[in-house]
């Protein structure tokens, strides 16, 4: 089950990777590289044509483009999240004025953004946030609460927010989704999470008293939880495909070691590297599907039940056929840099998180069973 691309796609394909190979090397800092994409119209290729400032392409198209970003090597992505979460949210939700107020400026790489979801009781349990939004005599939102494990607050300029607007609701009821500018020092504090990996891609971020204009509540007050499940299943499309570009990398990384270190004669880790290398086509025809339109509304859950445990296994399989060097940093001790990671070993202790994030692996299979196998649902609360 493969796509079929066109002459035309082909084409497309060959000016992206043509280009890509013209400015890849050149990249400096993410923020730059955000703009140089939106000055060569690279940004917001899923957005239908809108006067928005970007190119539209094609879905075979998309996933032509995010397989050669992937293939590159390119920077990571710090725009992502407005590209590809917000962006589609608002087409589906917001309103025109939205619509012409942040659509040019993701566009343009020039505006970047956060996603204020998960909070310290409240993680995979999205209906259980806390964070609150008051809604003064001026039609001013202030907002006070945590947020948690926040991709690139510390880079973003303004941070989409799920909030509670009526004390008195509970669960899915009287949640807001507000746009809320980041620069408010003293109402708004970011701190990052340092990992075990030594790095800080999460933040805490705590809001307080931070403001929200009215006009940048989408959905309408009340609405927030209707648009925060329409968000989340943006979550994963295309570039689902361009992930799998870079584990079928680390893939060969890995037996690359393993025909280094001798550990391929042995029969198991011959096992489990074809296990690994069959599974990864598995998710790639399980995402193909489900870009195809034949997937059903469980089809994202699948996909990170999948790829989670897959990329999680990889970097176990990367230690063991590395055997006891994998234990052993590249670098020197020093009391200012405690240890040095090389690329397996932050693999390895990355993907530890891949099963919790982004939805746990409990919560995407309760989605499995409520809702596409139409298993009774789990009891909330009370005593077991």
């Amino acid at each position: 089950m493969e796509f079929g691309f066109t002459g035309e796609d082909e084409v497309f394909r060959g000016e992206a990777r043509e280009w890509l190979a013209a400015h890849v090397e050149g990249a400096s800092d993410r923020r730059s590289w955000e703009r140089t994409l939106g000055k060569s119209g690279w940004i917001g290729l899923g957005w239908p044509e809108s006067g928005y400032g970007n190119r539209s392409a094609t879905l075979t198209q998309q996933v032509a483009w995010a397989e050669e970003y992937a293939r590159v090597g390119a920077p990571s992505r710090s725009g992502h999240i407005g590209e590809n979460l917000l962006a589609p949210t608002l087409l589906a939700h917001g309103t025109e004025e939205q619509k012409s107020r942040f659509l040019p400026p993701v566009a343009a790489g020039d505006e970047l953004w956060c996603q204020g979801y998960s909070e310290p009781g409240a993680g995979s349990d999205l209906a259980g946030v806390r964070t609150k939004a008051e809604r003064g005599a001026d039609g001013t939102y202030r907002v006070s609460g945590q947020k948690i494990w926040t991709s690139l607050a510390q880079e973003a300029d303004w941070c989409f927010v799920l909030a509670r607007s009526d004390p008195e609701s509970r669960r899915h009821r009287g949640l807001t989704f507000l746009l809320v500018p980041m620069d408010q020092p003293g109402r708004i504090e970011v701190r990052p999470i340092r990992q075990m990996t030594g790095t800080s891609e999460f933040n805490e971020v705590f809001f307080d008293g931070a403001c929200a204009r009215a006009e940048h509540v989408v959905g309408g007050e009340g609405g927030g939880w209707r648009v925060a499940m329409s968000l989340l299943g943006f979550e994963r499309g295309v570039s689902t495909l361009a992930q799998q570009i870079g584990f079928a990398r680390e893939l060969g990384r890995v037996v690359e070691l393993a025909v280094a270190t001798g550990a391929v004669r042995d029969s198991v880790v011959r096992e489990r590297l074809v296990r690994q290398w069959a599974e990864l086509r598995v998710m790639r025809w399980n995402a193909l599907r489900t870009l195809g339109g034949s997937g059903d509304q469980g089809a994202p859950s699948v996909a990170k039940v999948l790829w989670g445990g897959w990329h999680q296994r990889l970097g176990e399989l990367a230690m063991l056929v590395r055997g006891a060097a994998g234990a052993v940093g590249p670098g020197e001790w020093s009391a200012s840099a405690p240890y040095e990671l090389d690329e397996s070993q932050r693999q390895f202790l990355f993907s530890r998180a891949d099963t919790i994030y982004g939805g746990s692996d409990q919560i995407q299979r309760t989605i499995i069973a409520e809702r596409v196998l139409g298993l009774p649902r789990e009891p909330k609360g009370g005593a077991v």
